[in-house]
């Protein structure tokens, strides 16, 4: 097809204010990054850079000193830069281990068991001591959390042995202890 007569520039939908919306979008993309860190993405990040990263982070949910340091590693010029900055952020109490021991167990709880729990916080690096008070808590209501869970699923008791073996395989594949199991299908079977 021929162009229009006498037009030399491709026609853009919006004129002029679309052209400026397009130039505020692309600085808001560079905001925050010097000049030469949008041209060259495979350099480290600069110490604020750096802070501003883990803020944002630690702004989208809680993480644990491991987790984070394995996202920060990647941007950082050095681990000891991660170490200083994560030990400020430490010592002004916005990274907290306790505080997303206790997040992430009380977002498993509504679906999960103390070992599916326990399990989980270990694999994000948490210590031994909290994971242990954090899933003491989460125990303490197993049995109810269990048959809640229990009901939402099946809703009626099993009607043969074999669909009752389905019924706790999948309590027990959610971290349920085999007691806590046992305890949910007393109460169904009185």
């Amino acid at each position: 097809m021929d162009e229009p007569a006498g037009r030399s520039e491709p026609v853009t939908q919006g004129g002029p204010e679309a052209d400026a919306g397009i130039e505020r979008a692309e600085k808001f993309a560079g905001a925050g990054r010097s000049a030469h860190a949008v041209d060259d993405p495979l350099r480290p990040d600069t110490p604020r850079e750096l802070k501003a990263r883990a803020l944002r982070l630690l702004m989208r949910r809680e993480h644990g000193r491991d987790e984070l340091t394995r996202k920060l590693l990647e941007h950082a010029e050095s681990a000891a830069a991660v170490e200083v900055l994560l030990d400020e952020l430490v010592r002004r109490k916005l990274l907290s281990e306790d505080r997303m021991a206790e997040a992430r167990a009380t977002t498993l709880s509504r679906k999960f068991g103390a070992s599916r729990i326990r399990h989980d916080l270990r694999a994000k690096g948490i210590g031994d001591e909290t994971i242990a008070r954090v899933t003491a808590e989460a125990a303490s209501t197993e049995v109810a959390r269990a048959t809640e869970i229990w009901k939402k699923k099946f809703r009626a008791p099993a009607a043969n042995p074999a669909e009752r073996a389905k019924q706790m395989r999948f309590l027990a594949a959610r971290g349920f202890s085999f007691d806590t199991i046992k305890k949910v299908f007393a109460e169904k079977d009185n």
